[in-house]
């Protein structure tokens, strides 16, 4: 749950599961995938690829109307060699299941898009390595906080209209800006009519807050190279941590050539209410560095009304043709293309053949 992420010290290795019987990944079994596997299938394969590794939980919160489907689903996707699994180990409880790429999946992704699988940079080992890596929790934290985004604009009102346009992921966002920024993820957001494209700083509570607040240069330099001015979000597991990372993050945003070039903004996990029904960053918990504390309560904003704490940033549907470089559609040749955030509509035939 976003309001109480999984830490990294709970995770002490991968749970051993049951074997079960697969099919083998041979030119009989691609065949058979090609009149098997469903748009949304297809969806899973890509956003696995995307972020490398999704929980149950996550992936039925994204793509399914209950978790019992996606839980057989997801069954059926193993079973044919299309995605693989881990459970990691916890202290207390039982950890959700881990999903990553597999091969099959990876060979279906890779033709989709016109590449050799080395060409896609899939790596079977590598992987299924992200079930040892110390950076697994902040991976799934920063999966579980796009994806209470994309839960939040399933289930809006039809006046809201809430959607999630774009989800990169951190090695697309390294791809693209890795010369001068390395955000967790790049996003844009959209609902009652107020838009916003912005990069996020996942804090877990483990990283010095004095190296957080030294990359606002990197991002002032992207923004003096590309004339872009785009908002960074820096999120932080409690309000008593928002506020040291806030004087530190002021105190270098300040020494900047051109502080208007970073609009930064800050939110606590603990400032979502956990008894609400689908509790979201979208709420009114973000605050604009430039904002007083004498009226820090009262700023607090809902992610889609930032920019009126920086009018000077042009809204993502208002922007030019030149301001190319953040397009959620733009991609690095030999890199698979970005999956759409919001899963594909289920199409009558899955429907009829309980592909739910």
């Amino acid at each position: 749950m976003i309001t109480n992420p999984t830490r990294q010290r709970t995770l002490r290795g991968h749970k051993a599961t049951w074997p079960t019987p697969r099919a083998a990944n041979n030119a009989d079994h691609q065949a058979m995938l090609a009149r098997r596997l469903t748009l949304r299938d297809r969806w899973i394969i890509r956003m696995l690829h995307e972020h490398h590794v999704l929980t149950s939980h996550q992936i039925t919160a994204l793509a399914f109307p209950s978790f019992r489907s996606g839980r057989m689903r997801l069954r059926e996707l193993f079973q044919w060699g299309v995605v693989d699994r881990f459970q990691p180990f916890i202290t207390v409880g039982t950890a959700p299941m881990h999903y990553v790429l597999a091969p099959a999946g990876a060979a279906v992704l890779a033709a989709e898009d016109g590449l050799d699988v080395k060409e896609l940079g899939y790596r079977h080992d590598r992987a299924f390595g992200i079930a040892h890596s110390l950076r697994l929790a902040h991976t799934v934290g920063v999966a579980e906080w796009f994806t209470a985004l994309v839960d939040r604009a399933r289930h809006s009102h039809a006046e809201e209209r809430s959607t999630l346009g774009a989800w990169w992921s951190e090695a697309r966002c390294a791809r693209h800006f890795g010369d001068l920024i390395k955000p967790d993820a790049y996003g844009r957001w959209a609902s009652a009519g107020g838009e916003i494209e912005f990069f996020l700083e996942y804090d877990f509570g483990t990283e010095a807050l004095a190296k957080l607040a030294g990359k606002l240069a990197g991002y002032a330099a992207l923004a003096e190279a590309t004339w872009i001015t785009t908002p960074l979000l820096v999120w932080l597991p409690t309000s008593r941590r928002e506020a040291t990372a806030r004087r530190l993050l002021a105190r270098a945003w300040r020494e900047l050539d051109d502080p208007c070039s970073v609009p930064v903004a800050t939110a606590a996990a603990e400032l979502l209410n956990p008894e609400a029904a689908h509790p979201s960053p979208a709420d009114e918990v973000w605050l604009s560095l430039d904002t007083t504390s004498g009226n820090a309560v009262s700023a607090r904003r809902e992610l889609h009304r930032l920019l009126e704490a920086w009018p000077h940033v042009v809204p993502p549907h208002l922007s030019t043709d030149s301001q190319s470089a953040l397009r959620p559609d733009s991609t690095p040749a030999r890199m698979a293309v970005a999956p759409a955030p919001m899963p594909p509509a289920p199409i009558s035939s899955e429907s009829s053949t309980g592909r739910r």
